[in-house]
């Protein structure tokens, strides 16, 4: 916060699990990794916001990253389910904590996507074809549909949300089971 006098937004993009304790199951999870993957995965979220309240004067928006992960269970996602529950948790408490200075706060949750962090997580290529097959969009999002909402959650746009996950996933958050694909 000493380099600057005064921002508009801040976007929170930081994560981190130990790679060998997302395989298997939940229940192997270590309490150092536990420990280490909320404090960097969700905690840090709630540093930045104590950091960025004080040079917020005119209000702001604070936007974190999140996944359908930590709404339901995701293949080899473990304990970062849990961190990101934990984030879209904070997200609601954080709005209303900052709600009376005008500062938004809000998490975004996109897709699957081919990029060079998905290509890291074991079994992703399953997870991106069940996300495409079954979203009513029939689709995945592409790149810039994510940066687009972004965008839309940290400017003016969306001067009256906060609280919220937006899910940028093609409609895959809504679907319980998909109706049968018909040719």
């Amino acid at each position: 916060a000493g380099h600057w006098s005064s921002i508009d937004f801040v976007v929170h993009a930081l994560a981190f699990s130990d790679k060998d304790e997302l395989k298997g199951g939940y229940l192997n999870t270590s309490r150092r990794n536990f420990n280490e993957t909320m404090m960097i995965s969700a905690f840090s979220f709630t540093e930045v916001a104590q950091a960025a309240r004080g040079i917020m004067p005119d209000g702001g928006a604070l936007l974190t990253l999140s996944y359908i992960g930590a709404q339901r269970i995701s293949p080899n996602y473990n304990v970062m389910g849990v961190a990101k529950a934990a984030l879209e948790s904070s997200v609601r408490y954080l709005a209303v904590d900052l709600g009376g200075q005008n500062i938004r706060v809000n998490a975004m949750s996109a897709g699957p996507m081919k990029t060079l962090a998905g290509a890291a997580i074991t079994g992703a290529r399953h997870i991106y074809r069940h996300s495409e097959d079954s979203a009513p969009l029939g689709r995945n999002p592409a790149i810039d549909e994510v940066g687009r909402s972004g965008l839309y959650l940290i400017s003016d746009l969306s001067s009256g949300v906060t609280g919220e996950v937006h899910f940028v996933d093609g409609g895959f958050n809504t679907v319980a089971v998909p109706p049968e694909k018909t040719e």
